[in-house]
């Protein structure tokens, strides 16, 4: 069996989940014997298309040239569509109708909602990360439910075994509250996460790349009011002060407006941090009853949440919950028993 993994130009570039659980899927396939490949967009043509399977990741403007052509071709594709929208299935379903409309009357015309649309009707199967992104896609889209597994997002089990020394020997901190996550872009949230710790004594860190906007701005400028918050620049994944950060924490707080659900969420957890999260997106899929959620679009939410866990007893339920259900090899044999579904291939 021969796969291609491909996604949007920049996804590479960032310091993001999409990329994370690009090339953990790849490495978890290879190792149950999968060939599988990163599409290289510099090959001749032949080389490209020598594969058994596309597995796309972003229902993105991105990644729309790339599924039109698949399709196009008659070239079958599996997507991660790696989408969330707080907008109904209903108000996503009349911008779809709506596009379409003005698309007969203006040649050209899409919309980011058309867009995916397009790319989750053309798929052969699609691989959401939770319950609620399945749910949209199939309410908003039309897709039924046969043409669509859930495959859950992973966590390498080397942040079960992360110790804080690291971390403490190069910052001094221990027992803080963290955020690990870009700066600056809305869905992220960061600014409401920092106005609500003005109130807390508590030590804080965020580990993030700054993304220029305004909001970006505003974050910084914010934190540098508040003595006890520490901002350090985007660690790279494999970085052994990451895993150590995330053992060093006491809490590890994600309120963004929603996470699918929050890759760096489940490494923190892993790694025996307490959890306090959005809970939009999917997130209880994977943390039940053992996080704290919180309204996003609430400051005092927020805040009321991390004190609330934070007087919470140490619990290592969650860590063993994770460790036991989603793990990259988990989601690359469910990953991969999607593959031999769809080819009606037998695996390696």
């Amino acid at each position: 069996m021969d796969v291609t993994l491909a996604s949007y130009h920049t996804v590479m570039l960032r310091h993001g989940g999409p990329k994370t659980q690009i090339l953990q899927t790849k490495k978890h396939l290879e190792k149950m014997g999968i060939s599988v490949r990163l599409l290289d967009v510099w090959g001749s043509r032949d080389e490209i298309l020598n594969s058994d399977l596309f597995h796309l990741f972003g229902a993105n403007h991105g990644m729309y040239d790339l599924a039109g052509y698949l399709h196009s071709h008659d070239i079958p594709y599996v997507l991660s569509p790696i989408y969330f929208t707080r907008r109904s299935a209903g108000t996503v379903r009349k911008a779809v109708t709506l596009t379409k409309a003005a698309g007969q009357a203006i040649r050209g015309f899409m919309s980011v909602s058309s867009i995916m649309n397009d790319i989750c009707s053309w798929a052969t199967h699609i691989l959401p990360n939770t319950s609620e992104e399945a749910e949209l896609v199939r309410d908003s889209f039309g897709i039924p439910d046969e043409k669509i597994t859930v495959i859950p997002n992973g966590v390498e089990s080397r942040f079960a075994d992360a110790t804080p020394d690291l971390f403490v020997e190069r910052y001094g901190m221990q027992d803080f509250i963290l955020n690990v996550g870009h700066i600056g872009p809305d869905r992220k949230n960061v600014l409401s996460f920092i106005r609500s710790l003005k109130s807390s004594d508590r030590p804080a860190v965020i580990i993030g790349q700054v993304h220029p906007s305004e909001e970006a701005e505003e974050c910084l400028a914010e934190a540098k009011k508040n003595p006890n918050i520490t901002i350090i620049d985007g660690l790279d994944h494999d970085d052994p002060l990451l895993a150590s950060a995330y053992a060093a924490c006491e809490l590890f707080a994600l309120p963004s407006k929603f996470e699918t659900p929050g890759i760096a969420a489940l490494e923190a957890a892993l790694a025996g941090a307490k959890i306090v999260i959005t809970p939009h997106g999917g997130t209880k899929d994977y943390f039940g009853d053992y996080a704290t959620y919180v309204d996003p679009y609430s400051e005092t939410a927020i805040s009321a949440g991390i004190q609330e866990a934070l007087s919470k007893p140490v619990d290592d339920r969650l860590a063993k919950h994770v460790l036991d259900n989603f793990l990259w090899k988990h989601t690359a044999q469910k990953t991969a028993d999607s593959y031999a579904k769809i080819l009606q291939q037998p695996l390696p």
